[in-house]
This record gives structure tokens, sequence and C-alpha cells, in this order.
């Protein structure tokens, strides 16, 4: 009996990384060309980190992050209020057959990767992460013995 393929799936598959990679660049290059007719908008400076598409290729997900971090709800407020026109934009520019529904969020990569760092900084941890000095390493037990 054969298998389903939906059972093996672990992550996006090829043409849904291309996807959102194109769409990723076209978005970016077209905010920072302010092409999109909204003085708001355009004084915001913003990043695209990643653009995630859902597997039937429907719905692109753009994740964002303001220049200097500030100006969240204005930045998304402002790209979801001109979501008509930079999708009829991305869908011009990147050439795909159908350009997916563009949806906008806040990446928080930042935010885990500083307090990922915190934590590491904090005295109880970096103890628990030292290696044991009574534990002799099986590397260097090779070494010595030869």
């Amino acid at each position: 009996m054969a298998q389903s393929r939906s059972h093996k799936k672990s992550g996006p598959s090829q043409r849904q990384l291309k996807v959102g990679e194109v769409i990723r660049r076209t978005l970016s290059e077209i905010l920072a060309r302010d092409e999109i007719h909204d003085p708001e908008l355009n004084r915001i400076s913003i990043t695209v980190s990643e653009v995630t598409t859902s597997p039937d290729l429907q719905i692109a997900t753009a994740y964002i992050m303001p220049l200097g971090g500030k100006l969240y709800d204005e930045a998304i407020a402002a790209l979801a209020r001109n979501k008509g026109q930079i999708r009829s934009i991305v869908g011009r520019k990147a050439g795909l057959k159908f350009t997916p529904d563009l949806r906008f969020r806040i990446d928080e990569t930042f935010d885990r990767i500083d307090s990922t760092r915190a934590l590491f900084e904090r005295e109880d941890v970096r103890r628990d992460l030292a290696p044991d000095p009574e534990v002799e390493d099986p590397a260097d037990a090779a070494s010595q013995s030869d």
C-alpha cells in the first residue's frame, strides 16, 4: 500500500521556499524604493526578514521589522491598508502566475535572540554549561594513550 506524502512532510516544500524568497525580495525592493503611494508608509524604513507561504501558495505571511525596532503598530497598519496595491505590484514584478494574499506580522526573532543571550549571561546557566572538571573527556584520554 502506498504511503501518503502528507505524513512525511516535516517542513515547507522547495516550491514554497522559492516563492517565499521571490516575494521577500520583491517586497523589500518595493518598500526600499517607496513605490507605494502612502506617505505614512514611506516614512517608515521596513526590513522584510522572511516570507512564508501556505502549502497551496494562496497565503504569504511576511515577517517585517521597522528600522530601529519601533513603530510596530504603525508599520503593520500601513502595510495592511496598502495590501491591495502591494499585492498588485508584487504580482507584476515577481512574475508569479498567481499572487498570494499577503499578511504582515512583526518578526520577533530578534527579541528571542536577545532573551536567549541574556539567559546565557546568567551565572547559574554559565555554571551549568561549564565542563565538569571531574569528568575526563574521552577525546583527551584517547590522545594521551597514543
